[in-house]
């Protein structure tokens, strides 16, 4: 007879279906359930209208005795086929349970194959602690039921778990299959666990599967996670039978381990015998065309993957956006952000990290706010990028509300995240701030340390800086060539000539040539200090050919002190290694304004226009109630602009009436002395100025960021309208961080 539907089913048999529905409470705990199970069997009840199952079975032509008894129960029915068919079309736990029931009811729960189904269907549905309960019970468990709680463990990232499971297997003499080795192999990854691997990996000899592909590729994943892509290279270069996945995994091992030209010849030789691309080996090649910063190619493979349909798959499009960030493209990068509707942080990091590494900073920062109001986990990596956003933005507000949300994250005694937080307050104006950050690491490393150090050295504190080195050392704590960037820059900024001159011959004690940062340091302090030509006899002697940063701080030097032909001769070396750089030209000119010779000025400015160059504009941008304003010289477009020129006239007058005297020199064109006065009151730093004290109750702290290093007149003006006014300014220029306070300048007008 053909077996009908639900309700006809309660009708197929001789007696009528009395025993209700057991308690889903009881579920749980089997053997209670089987103290509850009477000895003989009369009736039961099972809701089939949960399970579309039995539209299948609806349609079978299965023959049933009319009649029913206890030795021959559901006689002519396969029992192992139907509660498989269930198990398999289960989506609840629900469904779980009454199967459980019915399982233990019937006897059938020591039937290894309908246990082994029952395991890995729990674990797909996400109950891996209800499959490793039926797994417990079941006695004498098979290496299929072993592989199936291995397998829910690894495939829900508990790998410890799996390791454990697949070392009771061994104990208990169960011997692994090529379907066991995979999943615990995967586990191994996972951990990091490289030594466990490898025991694995000789037993994988041992029992005979060192030509299996699908083990071997495990092994390939295995060592390329743990960063042994030379082990994972022999691997694979011993495979007889080459799959996609075997590619696939090699060319990621390289893509992830930072070797990415190697991934792209692997992947060139993968194309030479026509192995079938899948949308894997795609994001790896596109990682490492990322890192190679190679756009032209990433571009071809997302037409490739626009050809073979796979734009839209969200692996990819994370891909894709996470390229055209990388490579300053963010506008493009953002309309596949959009397009992905997911909430996966590797997709938001990308596009965070883009926008701060590329100049959009509000950007970024707008964008972490809204990770954060979804609700979507924020990490380490993104931590990161927002600070680095923050400290662009310079907005020391900003500055505090990142620091508190880090401080309530669980990235707060994170190294890499606290050093960012130490140079995210020093590079917005609050170095007491970063010292705090600094002092609540747990975990100090040669980063921390540095970054601390190089705080103080923005800020012009030399001697914390060094004091602070000397305790590096005496924690044991060896530094490293930023360690001495830093303390080269605090000398440079505090004019420690003889002290920065020790330090730079210290760095062969430890090992560390010197790099091109160095030595420009080096220059840069001596001729600041006016020993113009010892820094040139310094370059003449330097080991390595002098860069674009040893000669732009002779160059800085010649301009403050007026020496022409050297500065001549600097200039000529940058224009050769960098003939398109707006900012050597600008120097020259300002050089040759410096000592009043405005026909070279002239001569610059034309040859700049020939090369298409144009000078950038300075502007000066002030914090006010969190929110930045910005300013250009002699601008009248802010809607308080009477206001701020009233106050600026108010200033001028005080200042003369202090006895302040224009520094007529700091004008690089050719004007009288009553335009030169007028355009130097007008600069960007003094309207930001005036702004600020119009905006601010008394006594505020007046932060001020500028684009270009602050000119000579701006700088004393700002150290007597500091005193005049009862005020702090903090004014962070293109060189350094500049603290007014009562008159005088932290770095001790030494810049």
């Amino acid at each position: 007879m053909v077996l009908p539907t639900r309700m006809a089913l309660n009708v197929s048999f001789t007696k009528k279906l009395s025993y209700p529905l057991l308690s889903p409470s009881l579920l749980c705990f089997p053997s209670e359930i089987r103290r509850l199970i009477p000895a003989r069997l009369t009736s039961f009840q099972f809701p089939a209208s949960f399970f579309t199952s039995l539209n299948h079975y609806s349609s079978l032509s299965l023959r049933l005795e009319p009649y029913y008894d206890h030795e021959n129960f559901f006689y002519g029915f396969n029992l192992d086929s139907f509660y498989a068919s269930l198990i398999e079309h289960s989506t609840q736990k629900r469904h779980l349970d009454q199967i459980h029931a019915q399982l233990l009811a019937l006897g059938l729960h020591e039937s290894g194959f309908l246990v082994t189904k029952f395991v890995n269907v729990a674990s797909n549905l996400g109950y891996i602690w209800y499959a490793r309960k039926v797994f417990d019970e079941f006695i004498e468990p098979h290496v299929f039921l072993w592989n199936a709680i291995i397998r829910g463990y690894s495939k829900h990232n508990k790998f410890v778990e799996a390791i454990e499971m697949y070392s009771r297997m061994q104990v208990l003499g169960i011997s692994p299959d090529s379907f066991t080795l995979p999943h615990v192999l995967k586990a191994c990854g996972g951990l990091l666990a490289l030594e466990v691997g490898r025991r694995i990996h000789g037993q994988i000899f041992r029992i005979g599967f060192e030509s299996d592909s699908f083990v071997q590729n495990s092994l390939v994943a295995l060592y390329s996670k743990c960063g042994q892509i030379q082990r994972a290279r022999i691997v694979f270069d011993g495979l007889c039978d080459r799959t996609i996945v075997s590619w696939t995994s090699i060319i990621s091992g390289y893509a992830q381990n930072g070797q990415p030209m190697e991934a792209l010849r692997i992947f060139s030789q993968m194309r030479r015998l026509d192995v079938k691309l899948d949308r894997i080996v795609l994001v790896s090649i596109l990682k490492a065309y990322t890192d190679v910063e190679d756009l032209e190619q990433g571009k071809a493979v997302h037409g490739c993957l626009i050809k073979m349909g796979l734009e839209f798959e969200p692996d990819l499009l994370i891909s894709l956006t996470a390229m055209y960030a990388k490579s300053g493209q963010v506008m493009v990068a953002r309309t596949f952000f959009d397009e992905t509707k997911t909430s996966n942080v590797i997709l938001w990091n990308a596009m965070i990290s883009g926008y701060a590494k590329n100049g959009y900073a509000e950007e970024a920062v707008e964008l972490f706010r809204e990770m954060i109001s979804k609700n979507i986990r924020t990490d380490s990596v993104t931590m990161n990028s927002a600070i680095l956003a923050c400290a662009q933005v310079g907005s020391l507000e900003l500055a505090r509300w990142m620091d508190d949300y880090v401080r309530m994250s669980e990235c707060r005694n994170d190294t890499f995240v606290n050093t960012a937080l130490i140079d995210m307050y020093a590079k917005c104006g609050n170095v007491d701030f970063a010292r705090k950050v600094f002092d609540r690491t747990p975990d100090k490393d040669v980063v921390v340390w540095s970054a601390m150090i190089m705080g103080y050295g923005l800020h012009g504190r030399g001697q914390e800086a060094i004091v602070l080195y000397h305790d590096m050392e005496q924690a044991g704590v060896t530094p490293n060539d930023v360690t001495f960037v830093g303390l080269l820059t605090a000398c440079n900024h505090s004019g420690f000539v003889e002290e920065g001159w020790r330090l730079f011959h210290c760095m062969k004690d430890y090992g560390i040539e010197p790099r091109h940062q160095h030595y420009a340091c080096v220059v840069d302090l001596l001729g600041r200090a006016g020993f113009v030509d010892k820094a040139y006899d310094f370059i003449m002697n330097m080991p390595i050919p002098p860069g674009i940063s040893v000669w732009g701080a002779l160059l800085g030097s010649c301009k403050i002190y007026r020496r022409v032909s050297l500065g001549e001769y600097a200039a000529e070396q940058l224009f050769s290694l960098d003939p398109y750089n707006t900012g050597h030209y600008v120097q020259l000119s300002n050089l040759y304004a410096s000592a009043r010779m405005w026909d070279h000025v002239e001569k610059v400015r034309v040859l700049m226009k020939e090369k298409g160059l144009s000078k950038d504009l300075g502007y000066s941008l002030i914090e006010i109630n969190g929110k930045l304003q910005a300013f250009r010289v002699g601008d009248k477009s802010h809607p308080r602009s009477k206001e701020i020129y009233e106050e600026l006239d108010n200033l001028e007058r005080r200042l003369r009436e202090a006895g302040f005297v224009p520094h007529t020199e700091s004008v690089l064109h050719d004007l009288n002395y009553e335009e030169t006065e007028q355009t130097l009151c007008n600069h960007s730093e003094r309207l930001a100025i005036a702004f600020g004290l119009i905006s601010t109750a008394p006594g505020t702290t007046l932060r001020i960021t500028k684009n270009l290093r602050a000119c000579v007149n701006c700088h004393s003006a700002t150290k007597l309208i500091s005193k005049l006014v009862n005020r702090e300014i903090v004014v962070r220029d293109s060189n350094r961080f500049h603290h007014f306070k009562n008159g005088s300048c932290s770095c001790g007008d030494y810049w």
